[in-house]
């Protein structure tokens, strides 16, 4: 056995593999990805998730959930796991605090005015 068969690589580790041209859009990040962003500051800083624990969450992920999730939803998603395995938060508790930021945005999405590509405001 070659030794390069000891070695597994991660789903962020594309190197060497065939691709196409990766095309870099600069944009202002969306209020949501500015939330994520900060969220990652507030618990690095409160020691309760460190940088090195979010990247291993990223790659904890697999490299379907990776190639699927955008920059920050595969954060989001390390950051949910990392704090259901510290026993920090319950999937029961993620899910009832998802339902009540959905009924708010539900209903701030009635009294507002439609931008006519019928996602409203979702993603902001």
């Amino acid at each position: 056995m070659g030794s390069e068969l000891l070695v597994k690589k991660l789903p962020n580790d594309i190197g060497g593999e065939s691709a196409g041209k990766v095309e870099r859009i600069e944009h202002e990040l969306l209020p949501w990805e500015k939330r994520c962003h900060a969220l990652a500051d507030v618990l690095d800083f409160h020691k309760i998730i460190n940088t090195e624990e979010k990247r291993r969450g990223v790659e904890a992920l697999g490299s379907e959930m990776v190639g699927k999730l955008s920059y920050y939803e595969r954060w989001i998603a390390a950051f949910a796991n990392i704090l259901f395995q510290k026993g920090i938060l319950t999937p029961g508790e993620l899910a009832v605090k998802m339902e009540e930021v959905e009924g708010r945005w539900l209903v701030s999405q009635q009294s507002a005015p439609s931008d006519g590509d019928g996602r409203g405001d979702r993603h902001q």
